[in-house]
């Protein structure tokens, strides 16, 4: 999809103030409210923008520890690596997965509300493939840079 400099806008302004009104929102790109509405539509129905998440803060909830855990398959099938990903998807605990190149397969974020219950989702991944998976856990203490966005400016040069 061709994004020109309004829709830049409209999308830096979105990323940090999801919650903006259209009539503010169209004030900040300089169009009119009807414009900047269809503008919105249409990159949302693009699947640019889109689903609307609300950053919540955890610690202020509950109880939690997060895990970035790297996994490898010592089976490099696409039907190992297809069947792993689809058992992420059923375990709520695992907030984000990324497949990646190098020495590990994938990065998971697990949030659990306990290294008992972290642990449980360790022995299930681990029963996917029985002895085909290598798990590597790292506790998060402090996170330093929360993400917040993309940097457009830098990401969409002209």
């Amino acid at each position: 999809m061709q994004l020109d400099r309004i829709d830049r806008k409209i999308l830096s302004v979105l990323q940090r103030e999801a919650r903006i009104t259209n009539q503010a929102l169209a004030a900040r790109v300089d169009l009119s409210p009807s414009s900047c509405l269809n503008r919105v539509k249409k990159l949302e129905s693009a699947g640019v923008i889109g689903p609307y998440l609300a950053v919540l803060d955890l610690p202020k909830l509950c109880r939690s520890v997060t895990v970035i855990a790297t996994v490898s398959l010592k089976d490099p099938s696409s039907e190992s690596f297809r069947m792993f990903e689809a058992a992420l998807k059923e375990i709520p605990e695992v907030v984000e997965c990324d497949t990646v190149s190098g020495v590990f397969d994938f990065f998971l974020r697990i949030v659990a509300p306990d290294m008992v219950r972290y642990n449980q989702i360790v022995d299930r991944l681990f029963d996917l493939i029985p002895g085909k998976v290598n798990m590597s856990s790292h506790v998060v203490l402090e996170q330093g840079k929360p993400f917040r966005g993309f940097p457009l400016n830098e990401l969409l040069e002209e």
